[in-house]
């Protein structure tokens, strides 16, 4: 039996603007003035007055993949994230910045990210003697992702360097979309290896940085803002079939995304994890293969990535397995959504 993609769950992301409070900056950066482009697709500009306001994540990327448009500036994105840091994170941005060392500054970040925003994942891994803090959407069929994924790594870049310093570096830069026609000003900004038609966005640097500690950190400050993340956490928790969701995407790219392994990292015995998301709907067999299912359609998008590339990178056989999965879910295969898609988009 062909299963459509609304047939499986997706829920609607949401974020706060404090990212995008730049946008008319680098709008008359490029020469246009910001009224006439809000007006031009009817975006409230009141609503940047406040980095804590709310916004739907489409709305957001709309404006975004409209900006674009209008100015022809293919880095749009890549722009708007220089203007940005961890305080436009709000309140976690400002936790993260009093934390006693690097590690645990990201790993609030990641704690907490969706409090800032539902509909991508900010995580971190470490392999080895380096690490990986990267950003990745869990929506579907999201506008300008290779724009919103372009800004994200750039923050994340941004956070880095005021958490540790000037000296910081990345090892490499990782883009999950093609090379655009000049990379020069991405190599001029980050000044570090760009990889391109990468399996996940985000930034490799060494582990030796998460022992340093947070310059001008202050205890009593750190307590007092945690203290009113953990209100704001109790008054807006998630089911926990949308926490399973979130952690899954980025365990799916890493290859970790067997029940058991989710329910260690949630303390629970796998046949409990199984009845409690029974309790509200679903089952981890579906979460599993909605994270495949949207990871393959934005690779298949924004990338140029081989069939064969996206099975190792979902952890199939082969292309074929990775095709008769996709078939399934969509009721097309693989090639052909491709070409549909990219009509489209022309």
């Amino acid at each position: 039996m062909t299963r459509s993609t609304s047939s499986l769950h997706e829920t609607a992301g949401i974020v706060r603007v404090g990212t995008i409070v730049a946008i008319p900056k680098v709008l008359i950066q490029l020469g246009f003035t910001p009224a006439d482009v809000f007006m031009e697709i009817g975006f409230d500009a009141s609503l940047l007055d406040d980095p804590d306001n709310v916004i739907p994540y489409a709305t957001r990327n709309q404006l975004i993949q409209h900006c674009v448009s209008l100015t022809q500036c293919p880095h749009f994105g890549f722009l708007l994230g220089q203007h940005t840091g961890p305080s436009s994170l709000g309140l976690v941005g400002f936790l993260m910045q009093q934390s006693p060392d690097v590690a645990a500054a990201l790993n609030t970040l990641v704690r907490y990210a969706h409090l800032h925003v539902r509909g991508a994942e900010i995580y971190l891994e470490q392999e080895s003697d380096r690490a990986i803090l990267g950003y990745s959407i869990n929506q579907p069929r999201v506008k300008a992702h290779d724009q919103i994924e372009d800004g994200a790594v750039t923050i994340i870049f941004n956070t880095l360097r005021k958490l540790c310093g000037p000296r910081w570096s990345p090892l490499s830069v990782h883009f999950a979309h093609r090379k655009p026609a000049d990379s020069k000003i991405y190599q001029q900004f980050f000044k570090a290896p760009l990889h391109f038609d990468a399996e996940r966005s985000g930034l490799f640097f060494s582990t030796d940085w998460l022992q340093q500690p947070v310059l001008a950190a202050d205890p009593e400050l750190h307590r007092l803002l945690q203290k009113q993340v953990d209100q704001i956490e109790n008054r807006h928790s998630d089911n926990f079939a949308e926490q399973v969701q979130r952690i899954l995407h980025s365990a799916l790219l890493s290859q970790h995304a067997t029940a058991d392994e989710i329910a260690v990292l949630f303390s629970i015995h796998p046949r409990t994890l199984n009845r409690r998301l029974h309790d509200c709907g679903t089952s981890f067999k579906e979460l599993a293969d909605q994270g495949r299912f949207e990871i393959a359609r934005q690779l298949l998008k924004n990338s140029s990535m081989k069939l064969s590339q996206i099975a190792a990178t979902l952890d199939y056989a082969d292309a074929s397995a990775f095709s008769r999965a996709f078939r399934r879910w969509s009721g097309t295969t693989p090639d052909l959504w491709r070409r549909q898609y990219r009509m489209e988009d022309d």
